[in-house]
């Protein structure tokens, strides 16, 4: 099928036996073209189905009005909120958003940045990959003054903003809850260590257990991909451990969630025999049975803060430059998954 050619300015003044410069200008509504004028022009422009081309007019003035996003996976409730908030304040300060997912690949987030500079969009906001190492293909953005801030997951640039929460505190808090319920052998799983949020909430379960005089044991940490495919075989390890812990401290509620089927499917009672502790507060923490103990940070209210930040830099309000880093509030939310009766 033979696509229809894109009427232009010089269709139109061909049309009416004007001048292209008239056309432009009317559309664009300069004092100088005749009040009669313009309505002629843009009735025959609509009866044409002439489409401004805003891409072009945008850069002429260096100016794209779009921001980039790069996320991990579109298919995480945090992520969801995170960019929700996003939306929410770009669109009310005249943003579009492209949105782009690395699905956890390094090598597909390269190819993400490179669109994000190829669509000349003016800022870039990034959740990394699990297996991000390095930010060298930022660089090109960067060399041309595009700001970028990282959320969530973040590597440090001197010249990019990180958006995070204390991982370091809430690890140690979430630890410190089981301790506080008699737990003795408590098992950490978490993610990919080279990333700060899990690097951070390992440094809290090990200062939770220091303080309290708790043995760390290498044993009792194990890294996965979060995958429904791998509980299983986590569950079978954790269960041939001598003595079997009484606690679990996992950094992601979906995995903790399964891993609470699976336990009870293997003859364990939650949290009699093994209290278990969630990350993130997935709507999953209330109805996986028993509701989940989890820490909850508010994923609308980062998308929010990263948007502000970076469009107020765009607008010249303020620098993200200025501040290295933007630490927000979390909480333990204690549920049933990890009380076993001691004091909370």
């Amino acid at each position: 099928m033979k696509m229809e050619k894109e009427t232009t300015i010089y269709d139109i003044a061909k049309q009416l036996n004007i001048s292209p410069a008239t056309v432009s200008r009317a559309l664009n509504d300069h004092p100088a073209i005749n009040i009669d004028t313009k309505k002629v022009i843009i009735s025959k422009a609509k009866e044409l189905g002439y489409r401004t081309n805003i891409f072009a007019s945008n850069l002429r003035r260096k100016k794209t009005n779009t921001i980039g996003v790069i996320v991990p996976r579109l298919n995480s409730y945090f992520m969801s909120t995170v960019l929700a908030g996003m939306e929410k304040v770009a669109n009310e300060a005249s943003y579009n958003l492209i949105i782009a997912q690395s699905l956890e690949s390094v090598k597909k987030e390269m190819a993400n940045v490179k669109t994000m500079f190829n669509s000349h969009v003016d800022g870039l906001l990034v959740s990394l990959s699990y297996d991000t190492e390095n930010l060298d293909h930022f660089e090109p953005l960067i060399k041309k003054g595009v700001p970028i801030l990282f959320f969530d997951r973040v590597l440090t640039h001197k010249k990019c903003t990180s958006i995070v929460i204390d991982n370091l505190k809430a690890g140690y808090e979430a630890t410190n809850h089981l301790i506080a319920q008699g737990c003795k052998h408590i098992m950490h799983i978490t993610g990919n260590l080279q990333r700060n949020v899990y690097q951070d909430r390992l440094k809290g379960y090990r200062l939770a257990l220091a303080e309290s005089g708790l043995h760390y044991c290498e044993e009792l940490v194990r890294t996965t991909d979060f995958s429904y495919q791998s509980v299983n075989e986590m569950v079978q390890y954790l269960t041939s451990l001598k003595p079997v812990p009484d606690a679990i401290f996992i950094t992601n509620d979906f995995y903790a969630a399964h891993c609470i089927v699976a336990l009870k499917q293997a003859g364990f009672s939650i949290p009699e025999d093994i209290a278990i502790v969630g990350f993130n507060d997935d709507p999953i923490a209330m109805v996986v049975e028993p509701n989940l103990t989890t820490v909850r940070y508010h994923g609308q209210e980062m998308g929010e803060v990263a948007a502000k930040s970076l469009i107020n830099h765009l607008n010249e309000q303020s620098s993200i430059k200025d501040t290295n880093a933007i630490i927000l509030h979390s909480e333990l939310v204690v549920r049933a998954s990890s009380l076993k009766g001691k004091s909370t």
